[in-house]
């Protein structure tokens, strides 16, 4: 276990441009820490010593703010980054080198004692707010995006986005050495573009009828900053 603890630290090194050390990552990280506390209640569960395992757990999620049950199944190469409001349920499994940023739930649909909760497959990314909910799986190398809702199993090399979440297939395939698929700017607005396309017909479609785009109809301008005096705030 002792191996785990400093690959626990190597790995939120080589992820974090924000971390200076070793010492430091141990000492201040929640993320570090509530993922040290999981691996010794997982131990104490896996030997029959349930109580003991959701004391350990509890204890976990009131010093960190991470909630992650003792029999949940967690590869190696795990990053919880920022931490605050991570819940992991009991039969979630997240496979290995897979980030997960600050209010991510992996959360169940089910009262049944049954599998219940997501399964993430390997070196996936889940951005912050995300909720991923039932016994769904994200296939290896896939994207959530920030606040997503999946309740829909995800295929490998995936990006999912919205409300609830939309798979959008890459059109191009990473690979190992692609660099870290981790920047939100770059996550695709599927509403947003079904919207901007549904204007640009409603102008194509002002111009054939009155020979010019009429301008009562709210929109953004060309720099995409909405005016005007309708909007009460």
């Amino acid at each position: 276990m002792f191996n785990d603890f400093v690959n626990d630290l190597k790995v939120v090194r080589e992820r974090d441009p924000a971390a200076r050390s070793l010492t430091e990552i141990a000492a201040t990280y929640p993320g570090v820490h509530a993922l040290w506390l999981y691996r010794m209640s997982h131990a104490l569960w896996l030997k029959e010593f349930r109580f003991a395992a959701r004391t350990v757990a509890a204890f976990g999620r009131l010093m960190t703010g991470v909630e992650i049950h003792p029999g949940a199944t967690i590869k190696h190469g795990l990053f919880i980054d920022h931490a605050t409001g991570v819940v992991i349920g009991e039969t979630a499994e997240i496979g290995a080198d897979v980030t997960l940023y600050q209010g991510v739930t992996l959360g169940g649909t089910s009262l049944e004692k049954t599998k219940r909760h997501p399964t993430l497959g390997d070196r996936v990314i889940v951005g912050a707010g995300a909720k991923i909910l039932g016994p769904i799986t994200i296939g290896d190398d896939s994207r959530v995006g920030a606040n997503a809702v999946v309740v829909k199993s995800v295929p490998s090399d995936s990006v999912v986005v919205g409300v609830p979440g939309q798979i959008v297939s890459r059109s191009q395939r990473r690979t190992i050495d692609s660099p870290p698929d981790r920047d939100d700017l770059m996550m695709p607005d599927l509403i947003g573009s079904t919207l901007l396309s549904l204007m640009e017909r409603v102008d194509e479609l002002e111009t054939r009828l009155h020979g010019q785009r009429l301008e009562k109809v709210a929109r953004p301008s060309d720099s995409g900053i909405w005016s005007g005096e309708d909007f009460s705030i």
